[in-house]
């Protein structure tokens, strides 16, 4: 197994130790006393999840050490870290934390892709996913968002809304490349 990867499972691995600290801070604060040194356990582990995710693809390039399986584990541990700490960050609520209507548009993004690239392998026998502009974007401020909440930023709140605007679009817009793909197809026919 290469370093790159091994630094992905690393990354892997910190996800439900963000959560841990992430949940166990949510409840001191419920109970009235926050303890801080848990927010900061929850940002660290974060950060260096976050930070690796730059490590390993460097290495993977720098040393040549791109594999079938990096290719599989890498956007598996960026949207898991991602996705686990929107969804604990909404239904775990810290004093600033993200509106319960934001994972929920993020996950429906998610699961509309998903789906459309099923369509499209049945359809076609063909998919071909390349980022938008506007899905960097949306990754960027969704980002932006859980920093919000785990710096506790309490008048940012833009962030969110940006974050959840740039999310719907691309979702719009991989729903018209799609279909847009599926016209094509069927053309071709």
């Amino acid at each position: 197994m290469t370093l790159a990867n091994q630094i992905t499972l690393v990354r892997i691995l910190l996800i439900p130790v963000f959560v841990v600290f992430a949940v166990y801070y949510a409840d001191s604060v419920r109970g009235g006393v926050a303890q801080d040194w848990l927010r900061w356990c929850a940002v660290a582990a974060f950060v260096v999840a976050a930070a690796s995710d730059g490590l390993d693809g460097w290495i993977a390039r720098r040393f040549n050490q791109r594999s079938a399986l990096g290719v599989v584990l890498d956007p598996i541990a960026d949207k898991g870290l991602l996705l686990t700490a929107i969804i604990t960050l909404s239904f775990y609520p810290w004093p600033v934390s993200l509106p319960l209507w934001f994972p929920v548009i993020v996950i429906a993004r998610d699961v509309v892709i998903l789906v459309g690239c099923g369509l499209l392998k049945f359809f076609t026998g063909d998919v071909e996913v390349r980022p938008s502009f506007l899905g960097k974007m949306a990754t960027a401020l969704q980002m932006a968002a859980v920093a919000w909440v785990l710096l506790q930023i309490p008048e940012q709140k833009w962030i969110v809304w940006a974050a959840g605007l740039f999310t719907l679009l691309s979702g719009i817009g991989y729903i018209w490349r799609g279909m847009h793909a599926m016209g094509g197809a069927a053309k071709a026919e």
